[in-house]
């Protein structure tokens, strides 16, 4: 078991799938900026303001993506430090195995970063930023469509914006990620935005609003392609067609079938609500399940969808002492325990564990 206090406040963790690079991962913090006491103004009479400063000033949202490594004994080394406004969400790109890693990095200035991974160097290096929308805007999630198919290019990303709009980058002529479309589809914050990866035509969407939309990327986006009362996180299943699980607010998961998306094929009590869902990576183990269950901790769940669905908390991680928020599964071979490496991080006091499940 490994313990790092990240100093701020961390949200997201993601280990690079390239298998290069498999003993890398990122963490990503936000930290609010405190507010200055109430400062005394005199005006023009002489009388005194006593009006709050934060009043006339934006928040701002400051943030780090650490750059870490995990060493050969399972232990951790930061190798890389890259200041940013607060980071809401990360994920790598998956790609063939001549190209060089990248990751996207969403932050709560309107802004996509993409990063490339440099093995010499043992480090990142941005090479372009997009702008999805004003800098008041936060980026909350973002989701690349290559997970199924890996490609020498990026492929497509889908972010979600506090505004309640999503918008789609796909690349250009020269490589760079361009916004081709972007449009209204939340009353309140979607956390979430990710590709169906068997069809990258259709993208989901939930948040706030406590809806599950789905939407195709070749329609006018005047309304979804289904609508469900279901949020906050998905992830669409990279062995099993037509399979996506959902995480909720009430405590729960659902596994669905695409093909019929209002009725789960499986549904399970995680605790806590379900920030983030993540399939195992190997085909080997595509029943297992990673959840951050944000005020229960983390779990490894096993949803059977068989004849007897069946759902069973196959483990527990419950060392963290706030709101757990970002969790994944390494790409790296199993350990001699036959268990995969888990990241986890959670919110207010600012920690990272290493366990494996």
């Amino acid at each position: 078991m490994v313990a790092l206090d990240t100093v701020w406040p961390a949200d997201s963790i993601e280990f690079c799938p390239h298998e290069s690079a498999s003993d890398i991962f990122v963490c990503g913090t936000y930290r609010l900026e405190q507010p200055l006491a109430d400062t005394q103004v005199h005006t023009d009479d002489n009388k005194v303001d006593l009006e709050p400063t934060a009043r006339k000033q934006s928040q701002v949202r400051r943030g780090k993506c650490l750059v870490l490594q995990v060493t050969e004994d399972r232990g951790v080394s930061q190798i890389q430090e890259i200041n940013l406004p607060a980071v809401l969400d990360q994920k790598w790109c998956h790609t063939s195995r001549t190209a060089s890693p990248v990751l996207g990095i969403a932050d709560s200035e309107g802004n996509v970063t993409l990063h490339e991974w440099h093995k010499e160097e043992r480090q990142l290096k941005a090479f372009q930023s997009v702008s999805c929308a004003t800098s008041d805007v936060l980026c909350l999630s973002l989701d690349w469509s290559t997970r199924r198919y890996p490609t020498n290019n990026h492929g497509s990303l889908v972010v979600s914006l506090s505004n309640g709009s999503l918008c789609v980058l796909n690349p250009d002529s020269t490589g760079n990620l361009t916004i081709v479309n972007r449009w209204r589809a939340h009353d309140y914050e979607p956390w979430i935005a990710a590709w169906n990866y068997w069809d990258t035509s259709i993208v989901y969407s939930g948040g706030d609003d406590l809806t599950m939309k789905g939407w195709d990327v070749r329609q006018n986006f005047i309304q979804p392609i289904f609508t469900n009362k279901r949020c906050h996180n998905y992830q669409s299943h990279p062995h099993i067609e037509y399979l996506i699980a959902v995480g909720s607010y009430d405590n729960s998961v659902c596994i669905f079938d695409t093909r019929k998306p209002l009725v789960p094929l499986v549904q399970g009590d995680v605790g806590g609500g379900a920030w983030r869902v993540k399939w195992h990576p190997s085909p080997s183990r595509k029943e297992d399940l990673l959840v951050a269950s944000m005020h229960d901790g983390f779990k490894v769940a096993r949803a059977h969808n068989g004849e007897h669905a069946t759902w069973e908390v196959v483990k527990r991680f419950d060392d963290h002492k706030s709101l757990a928020y970002g969790a994944d599964w390494s790409f790296a071979p199993p350990g001699v325990d036959g268990e995969t490496l888990i990241g986890s991080c959670s919110f207010y006091d600012h920690m990272l564990h290493l366990w494996s499940g």
